[in-house]
């Protein structure tokens, strides 16, 4: 089943420097982190921000383009969770016909944000990325380890704010 999810924000992972975009369902109330690129995330990050460059970026090109080719998005979902690789698609409408294709759900994202097109996460993918309810095995037994163990099982959805990276 299909969820419908809105972007609860983008932070950084403290131990590898590396952004991350939570999507938090409307209705149930669930998230999933997705680390991501810092290009996609500076992407992202402007699309919500609503920052317009001098020169296009990358994703801002692509829209340029579909909209000279009347080529709409109409929707973005992250299907699937393959050995810790999350996957895309991307859902295109034209006047002659639909079709969707492969996506990294970051770009997918970051697109749909540009053409203020829903975003949804297979119910399956959630539960998968939360390990379908297991306790993480916390691998750092330091100190600091332990510290950050408490405080990440401490975080609610609430916690994550629309942050610069």
């Amino acid at each position: 089943m299909l969820l419908k999810v809105n972007i609860a924000g983008l932070t950084i992972d403290p131990a590898t420097n590396t952004p991350i975009v939570i999507l938090k369902s409307e209705d149930e109330n669930q998230i999933i982190p997705i680390w991501i690129g810092l290009l996609e995330a500076t992407s992202i990050a402007s699309a919500l921000q609503d920052i317009k460059f001098d020169r296009p970026m990358t994703h801002d090109l692509f829209k340029n383009f579909t909209d000279i080719l009347e080529i709409d998005v109409s929707k973005v979902e992250v299907c699937d969770l393959i050995d810790n690789t999350f996957y895309a698609k991307i859902y295109f409408l034209s006047k002659d016909k639909t079709f969707s294709m492969d996506a990294r759900p970051s770009d997918a994202i970051a697109l749909a944000i540009r053409y203020k097109a829903p975003i949804y996460v297979e119910d399956n993918v959630i539960v998968r990325s939360n390990m379908g309810g297991k306790d993480a095995e916390i691998l750092d037994k330091s100190e600091e380890g332990k510290k950050w163990a408490e405080y990440l099982k401490k975080l609610s959805p609430d916690d994550f704010g629309k942050y610069k990276v």
